[in-house]
């Protein structure tokens, strides 16, 4: 398959996909951390291409409910969250490409009206997934079923100190927080892959064998 990764610098995803065989190319303003497939530059220069799928990871500032407080604060905001909804819908509804997941953390309830009301699909965690960690993470999936999870570690995450099992939440103020807490598990990326780029999902894409 022909396989998007919008929005990815770190390669994770797309290289899960490119391990299976499938033509992954990742594309984002900022360069690939490891070799592969990679256009930097806008995503939507590349969108409208042929692709089989596209698993995507918009920008999530502005949308987040962890920063909802701040348009109060900050009138300048107001735009940005605009454009990053927009942003959002633009990928949501690139129906041109028949497998789409669109992920981004919980929303607030200003994006959630501006990209429609769309509902996400599901809500994964990494514990669900084989990392010790919590993190709610929401998919909004087209074509695509939602990801099962491959190695349920909760209980004993749940024994950890919370600054531990919320690891992200307490990284330290850094000009390298922002890409550290956007970077995909890689048990995530490996369950995409997986489920959706494996040989019984390529028969359901083709209708035939992979």
């Amino acid at each position: 398959m022909k396989v998007l990764i919008a929005c990815e610098y770190s390669g994770v995803v797309r290289e899960a996909f490119a391990k299976l065989g499938h033509d992954a190319m990742s594309c984002d303003f900022l360069p690939t951390e490891q070799p592969g497939k990679h256009y930097q530059g806008d995503v939507r220069d590349v969108l409208h291409q042929d692709w089989d799928m596209m698993i995507a990871h918009p920008e999530c500032t502005y949308l987040t409910n962890a920063g909802v407080c701040h348009l109060h604060t900050d009138p300048k905001r107001w735009p940005k969250l605009f454009d990053a909804a927009a942003f959002f819908k633009e990928l949501l509804n690139a129906t041109h490409i028949p497998k789409r997941a669109i992920e981004n953390p919980i929303m607030h309830g200003y994006a959630k009206t501006l990209i429609g009301g769309v509902k996400q699909t599901q809500v994964i965690q990494p514990w669900m997934f084989g990392h010790m960690e919590q993190k709610a993470t929401c998919l909004w999936l087209c074509g695509l079923d939602p990801l099962k999870a491959t190695n349920d570690v909760k209980a004993a995450m749940l024994l950890l100190p919370k600054n531990q099992r919320e690891r992200l939440h307490y990284l330290p103020p850094s000009p390298e927080r922002w890409k550290e807490r956007s970077r995909t598990f890689q048990g995530v990326a490996d369950a995409m892959a997986d489920q959706w780029g494996g040989v019984e999902a390529q028969q359901d894409l083709f209708g035939g064998a992979a």
